[in-house]
């Protein structure tokens, strides 16, 4: 069963899962749903703790021990399990489906990994535990749902922001939500009203926003050109290297090229996505740019990046910001003198 990280708490006082399944890439998340789970556990007697994580050294039998060991007298247990990065193997899987073969009531599993996907969803040991327990998504909020989120956790600390100073939070903790925590547990000790506007956000906060530049190239193949040139100037002003997005836009563009070539040629879409390994949630995006940015127009921008590059390589005095702004909005279909120099 999928239950949200919101959505927790009611969940825990309905009664203790075996098993809980804590995968996402928002490692606050995940702290928070693992320390409210231990909370209500040690509630219920499961007084001692285990954890281990599955890689490469991991002793399987130390952890089969602890499932094994429980006598009349013991106290209940929490086994925690983290999955690295690199997700399971062939062996640790099996391995995994053995614990779950021997867990009984006095056990409660916590396992927390990386985010995944439908996939890895449909594993043996994934439908094992969400047999018997609940599985929490933790994963950072996207830029659309960030406001609702940011509504719910004020709601929890008795903040009552309007409708402006939800979206200046969104906008100013946009990727950092441990820095969003932080700052609405400060504005609760300055504000104990908790009314919350725009001049109190000012005096009280800082910028927090932290963006990669993933989000940047979701937000180009999106067409958010506003979105995109706010990310840009955040980088611009974290100190990321000019080459590094230089670079990045090229492969995201030669990818669309090569996609655009693949298509005049009579390939179906699904199966274009399926070569470059689309996932089907980045779809739509991916269908939006392609629409928006022809073979003509991709040439245009390759050039003109490719140009920026040797510059930026051999020149390094240049100052590539304000061409990269340039580029980024011609990917967004914001015509600018790119275009116009093209037709000399």
């Amino acid at each position: 069963m999928r239950v949200y990280p919101e959505q927790l708490t009611q969940q825990l006082t309905k009664g203790l899962r075996q098993a809980y399944l804590l995968f996402g890439n928002e490692l606050l998340l995940k702290q928070e749903a693992g320390d409210s789970i231990k909370h209500i556990a040690q509630q219920h007697g499961f007084l001692e703790r285990h954890s281990f994580t599955i890689d490469n050294s991991i002793d399987w039998n130390a952890v089969l021990d602890c499932c094994h060991a429980m006598s009349l007298f013991s106290a209940q247990q929490i086994i925690e399990l983290e999955i690295a990065e690199t997700g399971l193997n062939a062996n640790q899987a099996k391995a995994l489906l053995e614990v779950i073969d021997a867990l009984h009531p006095d056990i409660l599993l916590i396992l927390t990994g990386p985010r995944i996907n439908k996939k890895q969803e449909s594993t043996k040991w994934f439908k094992a535990l969400d047999t018997i327990g609940l599985y929490v998504p933790c994963n950072t909020p996207d830029p659309r749902q960030m406001p609702r989120f940011i509504q719910s956790r004020c709601q929890q600390l008795a903040l009552k922001p309007d409708h402006e100073s939800v979206q200046m939070l969104a906008q100013w903790h946009e990727g950092n939500l441990l820095a969003l925590s932080q700052s609405l547990h400060k504005l609760v000790l300055l504000y104990p009203d908790g009314i919350l506007t725009i001049v109190r956000l000012q005096e009280a906060l800082s910028r927090h926003n932290h963006y990669t530049p993933f989000q940047l190239i979701d937000a180009l193949l999106a067409g958010q050109a506003k979105r995109s040139q706010r990310i840009l100037r955040q980088l611009q002003a974290e100190g990321v290297e000019a080459t590094i997005l230089l670079r990045t836009l090229q492969r995201e563009l030669t990818q669309l090229y090569k996609m655009q070539e693949m298509g005049k040629r009579g390939t179906p879409l699904n199966l274009i996505f399926e070569q470059f390994r689309v996932w089907q949630n980045r779809r739509e995006m991916y269908v939006g740019a392609l629409h928006r940015l022809p073979l003509t127009t991709l040439i245009t921008i390759l050039r003109q990046l490719t140009l920026l590059e040797i510059q930026v390589k051999t020149d390094y005095d240049t100052q590539p910001w304000s061409a990269l702004s340039c580029l980024c909005a011609e990917m967004c279909g914001i015509p600018t003198h790119l275009q116009r120099l093209n037709e000399f």
